[in-house]
């Protein structure tokens, strides 16, 4: 069996032991403070697809809405209609981006299963916005990078996802339990990420990160 000898974040190598339970162990980078499962640890492709199946987040729930709008409130407050944006890893039920578009923005989809059209991300945005989606991605450092990417000058990447609050916190967290569940970020992680690009992150919510390209 492989053994994880690189952050799959910032490629650093100083990892150490976090948190252990009857099915995975949990690394921590030193670097970036990512707490992340081993890729040996980790599910194959098409069990991921199984869990994601039963997945059911209507666009008409109002609840769900709710939720979405942690993200999607505080985005809209810095980035007035028409802006074009880009709803990555929408799930098979996109609401996020049929809210924004109700409040008319332009919103295209991408998600690896369930829009899985690349063209989309050949095109330059105002907003991209991945909403519990980052805590899936096997190689976080590579995705991010390609989102900023495709952002305009003056563009934000929103970002949500439960955050690494400690160690004690996170040994009894619910939310780990997810088999599809790799990745874990606290808001040090984030301000890691954000220093890398010369940007200041913003918190406007539980869970919530936004990002702005500067240039």
């Amino acid at each position: 069996m492989a053994v994880e000898t690189h952050c799959p974040l910032c490629d650093g190598e100083q990892l150490a032991a976090y948190s252990r339970d009857r099915y995975r162990e949990y690394l921590q980078c030193g670097d970036c403070e990512l707490v992340f499962v081993p890729a040996e640890s980790r599910l194959s492709l098409s069990a991921e697809r199984a869990v994601y199946d039963l997945h059911n987040n209507r666009v008409d729930d109002p609840g769900y809405r709710g939720f979405l709008s942690r993200l999607s409130t505080p985005l809209m407050a810095r980035l007035p209609p028409p802006a074009r944006g880009l709803d990555f890893g929408c799930g098979p039920g996109p609401a996020l981006a049929h809210m924004l578009e109700e409040a008319g923005y332009s919103v295209a989809v991408y998600d690896p299963y369930y829009a899985p059209g690349e063209h989309v991300l050949a095109r330059s945005y105002d907003f991209v916005t991945a909403t519990e989606v980052v805590e899936h991605l096997h190689r976080p450092g590579w995705e991010l990078e390609r989102l900023w990417s495709l952002l305009e000058p003056g563009g934000w990447l929103g970002v949500m996802t439960k955050r690494v609050l400690n160690r004690a916190a996170f040994d009894r967290w619910h939310y780990r339990n997810d088999p599809t569940h790799v990745c874990f970020f606290s808001i040090a992680t984030w301000q890691w990420w954000a220093a890398r690009h010369d940007i200041e992150p913003e918190f406007p919510a539980a869970d919530v990160v936004l990002l702005q390209r500067q240039h």
